[in-house]
């Protein structure tokens, strides 16, 4: 759907963007993850056309990316972008306008969503009558009211309470299912294992990691496992080259460990290992979150540019 390719942004004397190269898959959710101040929001900026980069290439469907892709492209950003005085059906019948529905189908569409998002009493308030979090249900219904093939959200979920955050998590997903590629930039990972189906970490203006999340998570497993124990004997003897011991928890003959197996042994060593000492009830691998890997990446980076200055 769309591939930034090698793009730079400089500002004065701050480079935004340094060779930045991204693949956006057709008909998926990418995360697009990253510290404040990495580089995303230049990078939404520039798909938007709002800048331009100063090198590189973007493609839109293999088409170089152009003034006539606007309409394809629904941006949803962080900060509320919404005219505070006007009311709320007028509001949104200009900007569908600007998005080139005609004023009966914009009417014929916003009467689908105001119902869908059960908000059909709000058309005749004003914007600054409303909460963050109308508002910004307000403005997601801007966002994807010309239907289109491509949806950029700037932290969606901002101003949200557990509720409606779910609905329109539900309703995020729906539109993908429907056909709709989503660019989803956020700071709550949590969100971005359940959503996103592709990654890419920005950090010091440099693209750090990128890829499908099953992928990822998998390239970062590290052979940690918490094993349940039943000891047949005293306590589990630890002293072995097979693991690192993370952590301990024992209660009468109930052990429960956290290890870290060593590069050059597997689970099956540690297993022929604990046997003969315990009975094994449960053994479950602890695999790292993108919460984890984010922290990992960023951190490693820090260091990295810390150590060459």
């Amino acid at each position: 759907m769309l591939s930034l390719r090698n793009i730079v942004k400089q500002y004065a004397h701050h480079r935004a963007l340094d060779d930045v190269s991204i693949d956006i898959p057709e008909g998926k959710i990418f995360g697009l993850l990253g510290p404040n101040g990495a580089g995303k929001t230049s990078i939404i900026r520039i798909i938007n056309q709002i800048t331009a980069p100063d090198s590189g290439e973007i493609y839109f469907n293999n088409e170089r990316l152009s003034p006539k892709h606007i309409e394809q492209i629904g941006y949803l950003p962080e900060e509320r972008g919404l005219y505070k005085k006007m009311k709320v059906g007028e509001q949104m019948i200009y900007l569908a306008q600007l998005k080139g529905l005609s004023k009966l189908e914009a009417k014929k569409r916003l009467n689908y969503w105001f119902e869908k998002l059960d908000i059909s009493t709000w058309w005749d308030k004003r914007i600054e009558d409303l909460s963050k979090g109308m508002q910004q249900k307000v403005q997601f219904i801007a966002t994807v009211l010309h239907e289109p093939k491509l949806i950029i959200l700037d932290e969606p979920f901002s101003g949200f309470d557990p509720l409606n955050a779910q609905i329109i998590q539900d309703e995020i997903l729906e539109l993908n299912k429907n056909g709709a590629t989503i660019i989803y930039s956020t700071h709550r990972m949590e969100t971005v294992e359940e959503l996103c189906d592709n990654i890419a970490l920005i950090n010091k203006s440099k693209k750090i990691l990128d890829g499908s999340v099953k992928h990822i998570k998998r390239l970062y497993q590290n052979q940690t496992y918490c094993i349940d124990l039943t000891a047949t004997g005293s306590l589990i003897d630890h002293q072995t080259p097979l693991y690192q011991l993370d952590e301990l928890f024992s209660n009468d003959d109930y052990v429960q460990i956290k290890i870290k197996i060593n590069p050059e042994y597997k689970l099956n060593d540690v297993l022929n290992f604990l046997i003969p000492q315990a009975e094994i009830n449960q053994v479950k691998e602890i695999i790292p979150t993108i919460h984890d890997i984010f922290i990992e990446k960023v951190t490693q980076t820090h260091r990295e540019v810390h150590e060459q200055n």
